[in-house]
């Protein structure tokens, strides 16, 4: 498994993010699922093909109990781009789990299995299909016979501010920086206090390919809890302008100066006009080199 996609999952393997993102996206907001009624599942099924055992693997997958009646597995796939086979991969992964539940003959009940897709683009709506009927050209006479699928999408930086602000957990700053991505926003982050730091900022760091929040992380003494995304915020601001300074901005040192601007604005630090600002160059120069950072991108 890669570093990215263990970032990805770890802040959403926490039962009570794990929850909330469960609560809002399906319930509106009511405290329906319960962190103390959540287990770990494992996320991992196998499948035959050609006579050999593959495994496939959920982002993140977990068992919601009523006492020890296992009534259902709520499962996350998170998508930084559109995928054309979502419906397919989606599919693969709830049969597993019914499979499991056909062979188990300790199992006392059967459980439905409800699988989110977490949506993070922000150039674009989810346009891939939902339905697995949408996957393929089908005869019209055969239409009526091919079982259909529906998955359940969920488009995070198009979340609405009223939804945003019913998430509780840490999962809130994910959303909001996609939001004000999505939007064009200067982001200056929540005065929320962030209970999960390494892997909030670890989770922003993957998704954006933007190493900025991490190395923040890594250099600051976060570890100890008690801040917030908007005291983060500024530390990237600060670390800028400390960066300008030693890469010697007014002594011409061009790479060193454009990489910091580039990391401003992809981490959406402050307006072009503050960067310009902190940097000590025109905005036009600065605009300049961010959109041709954007284009080479």
């Amino acid at each position: 498994m890669s570093d990215k996609d263990i970032a990805e999952k770890n802040l959403e393997a926490w039962n009570d993010v794990f929850a909330d993102i469960v609560n809002v996206l399906l319930f509106n907001g009511k405290r329906v699922v319960l962190e103390e009624d959540l287990e770990a599942e494992t996320p991992n099924s196998m499948f035959k093909v050609d006579g050999k055992l593959h495994e496939q693997t959920r982002d993140v997958s977990k068992i919601w109990k009523n006492g020890e009646i296992r009534i259902s597995i709520l499962g996350f796939e998170n998508q930084t781009k559109q995928d054309y086979k979502m419906p397919l991969r989606v599919i693969s992964y709830d049969g597993a789990s019914y499979k499991q539940q056909l062979v188990d003959e300790k199992a006392k009940k059967n459980y439905p299995v409800v699988t989110l897709v977490l949506y993070f683009g922000t150039e674009s709506r989810w346009t891939a299909p939902k339905n697995l009927r949408n996957c393929f050209e089908i005869p019209e006479d055969l239409t009526p016979f091919v079982s259909d699928y529906k998955i359940n999408v969920f488009e995070i930086a198009w979340l609405d501010e009223e939804t945003i602000n019913s998430f509780s957990s840490d999962f809130k700053i994910v959303a909001q920086y996609f939001q004000a991505k999505r939007q064009n926003k200067s982001y200056v982050g929540s005065k929320d206090i962030i209970k999960h730091v390494d892997e909030t900022l670890k989770m922003l760091s993957v998704l954006t390919g933007d190493n900025t929040f991490e190395k923040v992380y890594n250099d600051s003494n976060f570890e100890k809890g008690g801040f917030s995304m908007c005291e983060v915020v500024q530390r990237i601001i600060n670390e800028g302008k400390a960066a300008g300074r030693a890469e010697g901005i007014n002594e011409g040192r061009t790479e060193g100066r454009n990489g910091i601007i580039i990391n401003l604005v992809s981490a959406k630090a402050g307006t072009i006009e503050q960067i310009a600002q902190w940097v000590k160059l025109p905005v036009d120069e600065v605009k300049r080199i961010a959109e041709s950072a954007a284009s080479n991108s």
